[in-house]
């Protein structure tokens, strides 16, 4: 197949762009490099059926003379802790829609990237595809990430039941492992063991009972792949995720970091800072996925538990500080 990945040269979409290639399938990559990075992509760039074009996705120009099978859709703006809510907001619509037209006109299928914080605070733990979506008061802007994935889900289904758009809607459950990005953008695991090599205090968000469910970057990509190559996949929304049992609060990770890079005997320093530092903001106290739907509908089945990714990730990181 034909492939187009935006973000290609991000963490998800450089780890994926690895696992098409190697099963034959030719790879288009785009990205503009805000947060992506050319060393993720550069083993690729040797192989015949890899191109990569530098470009933004906002601009509907970049995608004009490319043909491909499917798109699959990873470049994205994040929770406006990191950025602006407005910035969020816009670059996401605008990246959708060129997507979005440009597969409607070439007849290309869309893999969505969405995230599992489009269920919000609902608290009926595990989330399943079919759980409901609740968000907090729009005055607090941290859930404009949320609610531009919760839009683009929607474009992408009107569109598919106004002109056909075939689709595939994924829900990623905190990614993690080699190529990550190095910083906050690339999740709290990059901070931790950067500061667990350095023996520097750890800043907590919270008191750190919030908890995270991490997916070891080759079962997202494993889940990609199956979205990509089995037709069960069309018009469907998918979680994915670890092995079951993988919750672990963000206090309980920096401690496990900490003790994975310094010996099990080596207590960490923790900093908890308060949300009210983050201005008008709200997080999410629990986040777990049920699965079922994609192991029983593409036989998905995850490989890898948490301890044993992230001395991986550790192994991975440790080139960039020491």
């Amino acid at each position: 197949m034909k492939i187009l990945i935006t973000g290609a040269a991000g963490f998800i979409g450089s780890n994926l762009s690895k696992a098409l290639l190697e099963r034959g399938h030719v790879v288009t990559g785009m990205d503009n490099l805000n947060y992506g990075f050319l060393r993720n992509i550069e083993p690729l760039r040797t192989n015949k059926n890899f191109e990569f074009i530098m470009g933004d996705i906002a601009n509907p120009l970049i995608l004009k003379d490319v043909k491909a099978d499917i798109i699959v859709h990873l470049a994205s703006q994040k929770i406006p802790r990191y950025t602006n809510a407005l910035r969020t907001l816009d670059e996401n619509y605008l990246m959708l829609r060129n997507v979005v037209h440009k597969c409607i006109m070439d007849k290309s299928k869309i893999l969505f990237a969405s995230t599992s914080d489009v269920y919000g605070k609902n608290p009926n733990i595990p989330f399943a595809e079919t759980s409901d979506l609740v968000m907090g008061p729009t005055t607090v802007k941290r859930w404009a990430y949320a609610m531009s994935k919760m839009y683009g889900e929607q474009y992408i289904i009107a569109n598919h039941d106004e002109y056909g758009l075939k689709y595939t809607i994924t829900r990623f459950f905190g990614s993690y492992g080699p190529n990550q990005n190095l910083t906050w953008w690339g999740g709290p695991q990059s901070v931790f063991i950067e500061k667990a090599f350095k023996k520097e205090t750890i800043d907590i968000h919270g008191d750190g009972s919030q908890t995270r469910t991490f997916t070891y970057v080759d079962d997202t990509v494993n889940a990609l792949v199956a979205c990509i190559e089995n037709d069960k996949s069309d018009n469907e929304i998918f979680n994915t995720g670890p092995k079951s049992n993988a919750e672990i609060s963000i206090k309980d990770l920096a401690v496990l970091i900490w003790k994975l890079v310094n010996g099990k005997d080596a207590e960490p320093q923790l900093n908890y800072i308060p949300y009210s530092t983050f201005g008008n903001y709200e997080d999410v106290m629990r986040r777990v996925p049920d699965i079922t739907k994609i192991c029983n509908t593409l036989n998905f089945v995850p490989q890898w538990d948490l301890e044993e990714g992230l001395k991986v990730t550790i192994d991975w990181q440790k080139q960039f500080i020491l």
